[in-house]
């Protein structure tokens, strides 16, 4: 397989490797319930737990799950708080540099309840913004940095970061413009929030990356197209949502992930991917599922393993995260997630 072309060929900039991961710093508490209640009714907790979570966070703990063979950093804000400590520590186990993870006293380290249900995963969030609201463009410093590949995750959920920039749109624009000119690759993540900002705050990032990880809700609402007729993904209005986000100034691949698969195009063409057959047996939660996703496809990428590989990457080891109600329990080696793959069977792709 020919491998994709990187920035490493540009003499400007000395060879890159590694993954910098910045953004959003969460501790989820994870409630396993019986059913989502309707308001004022009842529910009861199966079991609770706590893990990493957000989008830079989730994104580095899985890439070192699946054993990636590059350097993996972060950049972000966490409070002083215990869970702000247990971040740096955790990350410390992992091999994970924080060198560039602030802490601020200001606000405490974000974190989020997860309530998930029983036999579905289905998940619903409620969410603290804390030390991640504050997070700015003066906390990225981009001048020391060798890493190949900057993921930028979430947008929606930085406060700091989604704020208009008189010249770029946003200021995550702004960031992600800086990254590029200082060699590396570009990619971002978006959080399924529930509202009208997604084209004001989404599209301007877009000019300034080179990957683009979205989930087919996120796709409709950034272009206000309905991707789905109740359950039915109409494929037809992906594969246009998909040009209508690759040709804001995407550089290489719009990539939209799904519960059937996951559809990438770029100005190289068009792929499709089916996902894991996993039997519902085996699904714990879906929670951290999006992140797995884009770890798994952003490892075969920083490789130069081509796109099919990096979907398949991405669906193997979501399919992995589903096997754990917590949002990277279930990540194990690229190895061992694609043996999920093999084990299993795809679905045919759409």
């Amino acid at each position: 397989m020919s491998p994709v072309p990187t920035n490493e060929s540009n003499s400007k900039h000395p060879p890159r490797s590694g993954i910098l991961a910045g953004g959003n710093w969460i501790v989820d508490y994870v409630k396993l319930i019986d059913i989502f209640p309707q308001q004022d009714a009842l529910a009861s907790i199966l079991s609770e737990s706590s893990s990493n979570g957000g989008g830079a966070y989730n994104v580095l703990v899985d890439l070192a799950q699946l054993g990636a063979p590059f350097p993996l950093s972060g950049a972000g804000l966490v409070g002083d708080d215990d869970n702000g400590r247990a971040i740096v520590e955790d990350c410390r186990r992992r091999g994970i540099s924080t060198d560039a993870l602030g802490v601020t006293r200001e606000a405490a380290t974000s974190y989020t309840d997860v309530m998930s249900v029983a036999g579905t995963g289905r998940r619903t969030f409620f969410h603290r913004r804390g030390a991640n609201a504050m997070l700015d463009s003066h906390h990225f410093d981009f001048d020391g940095t060798t890493a190949k590949i900057f993921h930028l995750a979430y947008l929606l959920l930085l406060d700091g970061l989604d704020a208009p920039h008189d010249t770029y749109g946003t200021v995550a624009a702004e960031v992600l413009q800086r990254a590029q000119a200082a060699g590396m690759q570009t990619s971002i993540d978006v959080v399924s929030e529930d509202s009208e900002r997604f084209a004001r705050i989404v599209l301007p990032a877009l000019r300034h990356v080179n990957f683009a990880f979205l989930n087919e809700f996120e796709a409709a609402r950034c272009t206000g197209l309905e991707l789905r007729r109740g359950d039915e993904l109409d494929t037809s209005k992906l594969k246009t949502a998909a040009q209508q986000l690759l040709q804001t100034g995407v550089r290489d691949w719009i990539i939209i992930h799904f519960p059937e698969g996951a559809y990438a195009v770029g100005p190289k063409g068009e792929y499709w991917q089916g996902s894991v057959q996993l039997p519902e047996s085996q699904i714990a939660g879906a929670v951290g599922a999006g992140d797995a996703f884009a770890a798994g496809a952003l490892f075969a990428l920083h490789e130069a393993c081509g796109i099919e590989d990096a979907l398949r990457y991405g669906v193997c080891a979501a399919a992995a995260s589903l096997s754990d109600t917590t949002a990277s329990g279930g990540v194990r080696s690229l190895d061992e997630c694609l043996q999920i793959g093999e084990r299993h069977g795809y679905r045919t792709p759409l």
